[in-house]
């Protein structure tokens, strides 16, 4: 097996067993058997603190959508991390999930408000799963640690 090369930190929340399966899904995307050299990383949102994103060479950021907006624990980890990552972190490739009940709008605007602040450089549009669970959204997010890791891989991002 080679060394890996890269580092990919996915930052989510992921309290219910649909959450879960999202986030499950993004990491058997980046963990594809297709992929060399990428290495891939869970912490929940409680538990993860700006030297996790200060070893990485990606983020994936994922969270239901809680009362319009991202979860309180991924707000907590922006709130303890964010000014200890500004200015070390800039054009970092992220992308992000969002699990919403609504429309996402709230949460896709604080994520990307958050991130353009630490001049993150987005390299997907974000991914709203929306309404009813489908069971779609799971190879959907298998695609986008599937494309990030790629993407990584062949020097993209």
């Amino acid at each position: 097996m080679p060394e890996s090369r890269y580092q990919i930190v996915v930052i989510a929340h992921a309290p219910s067993p649909n959450t879960r399966r999202l986030r499950d899904a993004v990491l058997r995307g980046i963990r594809h058997p297709d992929i060399e050299g990428v290495d891939a990383r869970w912490i929940a949102p409680l538990q993860a603190g700006p030297d996790d994103v200060l070893g990485a060479d990606a983020v994936i950021l994922g969270t239901p959508e809680n009362l319009g907006t991202m979860s309180g624990a991924l707000k907590d980890f922006f709130d303890r991390s964010y000014y200890h990552c500004l200015d070390h972190t800039d054009a970092l490739p992220f992308a992000f999930y969002i699990r919403a009940g609504l429309d996402g709008t709230g949460t896709r605007r604080a994520i990307e408000s958050i991130t353009g602040g630490l001049r993150w450089k987005a390299v997907q549009a974000p991914l709203i799963c929306q309404d009813e669970f489908d069971p779609a959204f799971e190879d959907q997010c298998e695609e986008l640690g599937l494309m990030m890791a790629a993407g990584l891989e062949s020097g993209l991002f």
